[in-house]
């Protein structure tokens, strides 16, 4: 657990519940501003916050909005294992920077992935000599997504009055997400953030070897840009929404924005992407029972006829969401801050595989040459 070895079981009264909520709308608000949006003192906040997060029950992770660097890409990965092999293949995986969200689902498939990349070939190198050559694994599938409409960060617990939002986020304009080009800076602060994003700025600082004045400055344009989404999450099994349910659609693509939009107003809509494939919709909710998934699927079916889903996976296990791994019951085990994957390993094989083509065509023609 984060802070402690010992798995511990508590009961979320409704601060805790209203806690998380007003951290979920204002992440590194000051615990005196915090506590006078519940109606407490901020050290009440402060020591309620610190027996959640010791026991792995509510942490907050941080991630580049939407995953909004230039040019990444996110990929969605199905992957198949040998079995009896399941439990070696996720624990290979789980390490992996890259890796966001780590599922062991139903279906037709065993683990359901998703990951960034900084480009194409960075996303085959993956594929084909870290995957591909991973002991375990039978088989993979993978499709890019294409468009990310809605992710992890705007979904509430909604647990607060009017007033205390207000109070959460007062002076807090409203914008759309990821307006900005990350530098080096901005990245290492990012990552500095995601085992602790309520950390001050010395502490920062401190670790990065700058002013605090120059993180300060650049936390403050992070957050009013909106270039990093903050999650604050809740263990599943007290969060009121335990089951987590993929659902794979066929969508007319003049019908995407209208449809989109609808999606995103539907309370249990925690995921929603464009993929690249024939299902060229994903959608993740996170439901009460499984016992709503038809209720869902029919009320989705009524508000959204255009949408025709053709598979589905609900999550047995989400062994890691937003770079933060967590055990069978959804508690925070620690976080394994995102970045791209690199491998000096699966680099020199695939020089290997470059030059055995080159060899195979005799390289190329010489300027001038037929």
């Amino acid at each position: 657990m984060a802070g402690g070895d010992t798995p511990e079981t508590v009961t979320l009264d409704e601060l805790d519940y209203q806690l998380v909520t007003a951290l979920q709308l204002a992440p590194r608000a000051d615990w005196q501003r915090v506590g006078a949006a519940l109606g407490v003192d901020g050290s009440t906040a402060a020591r309620r916050w610190n027996r959640l997060y010791r026991t792995g029950h509510a942490w907050i992770s941080c991630l580049p909005a939407q995953l909004a660097i230039p040019g990444v890409v996110l990929a969605v990965i199905e992957v198949d294992c040998v079995a009896g092999r399941l439990p070696e293949v996720a624990a290979g995986l789980a390490e992996d920077v890259n890796i966001v969200t780590l599922e062991h689902v139903t279906g037709a498939r065993d683990l359901l992935i998703q990951a960034a990349f900084a480009d194409h070939a960075q996303l085959a190198r993956y594929l084909s000599f870290r995957l591909g050559m991973l002991p375990g694994v039978a088989a993979s599938r993978t499709q890019i997504a294409v468009t990310v409409h809605l992710e992890g960060s705007r979904w509430r617990l909604d647990r607060l009055s009017e007033q205390a939002r207000e109070i959460l986020t007062e002076g807090r304009a409203a914008k759309s997400p990821g307006g900005r080009v990350f530098g080096a800076e901005d990245l290492d602060i990012i990552r500095m953030l995601s085992d602790d994003p309520r950390q001050p700025a010395a502490r920062i600082a401190e670790r990065l070897r700058l002013s605090p004045t120059t993180v300060r400055r650049r936390l403050d344009r992070l957050d009013a840009d909106r270039s990093v989404a903050y999650r604050a999450e809740v263990a599943r099994y007290v969060s009121g929404y335990p089951i987590s349910v993929s659902l794979w659609g066929t969508l007319p693509p003049g019908d995407t924005g209208r449809v989109v939009g609808r999606l995103s107003g539907m309370r249990e809509t925690r995921f929603c992407a464009t993929l690249s494939g024939a299902a060229n919709l994903l959608l993740v909710v996170w439901l009460r029972s499984v016992q709503e998934i038809a209720g869902f699927e029919a009320r989705l079916g009524a508000q959204v006829p255009e949408l025709r889903i053709i598979d589905r996976s609900v999550a047995l296990w989400v062994m890691k969401l937003g770079g933060h791994l967590l055990d069978p019951l959804g508690r925070n085990l620690r976080a394994v801050p995102l970045d791209f994957w690199a491998d000096p390993v699966s680099d020199a094989a695939e020089g290997e595989l470059v030059a055995r083509l080159r060899q195979a065509g005799g390289g190329p023609p010489l300027l001038g040459q037929p």
